[in-house]
């Protein structure tokens, strides 16, 4: 048979990956409008990688519970408030990291785009691994 469950535990896994990349992409927009925006207002580079980078994780999360993970979303209640926790445990991991990233390219004297773009790669990387094996790891029996 074509569609044996064995063949499409790698297919449903690249599904999911292209719409966690849409979602990232969605996440993305939103942040560098406001990143992009702030630095136009003389905002130094890594503090307005701080609320770029919140705001695009309200889209993400938005996003992320009804149309990446669906599979993996806990059901309402104390799982699902352990879920929302890990998930802002994973953002403000992948906050941490960009703003490490875009400081460090700032004190270097690197072109604003360019360090948030670099963070971008990096952070995406990161948070990618930690919600799909964590926080949206689906419970055994499921």
């Amino acid at each position: 048979m074509l569609l044996e469950p064995a063949r499409l535990s790698p297919l449903f896994r690249n599904a999911v990956l292209l719409r966690y990349c849409m979602a990232s992409a969605l996440a993305l927009a939103a942040d560098m409008v406001i990143y992009m925006l702030l630095v136009q207002l003389g905002v130094p580079a890594a503090l307005a990688a701080v609320p770029g980078y919140a705001g695009g994780i309200v889209v993400h999360w938005l996003v992320s519970s009804r149309a990446v993970f669906t599979r993996g979303v806990a059901a309402r209640g104390p799982a699902r408030t352990r879920q929302k926790a890990l998930f802002v445990g994973s953002a403000l991991f992948g906050l941490a990291l960009t703003t490490a990233v875009v400081g460090t390219a700032d004190a270097l004297g690197c072109d604003p785009l360019a360090a948030k773009l670099v963070a971008i790669v990096t952070s995406f990387a990161f948070t990618w691994m930690l919600r799909e094996t964590v926080v949206f790891q689906r419970p055994v029996g499921q």
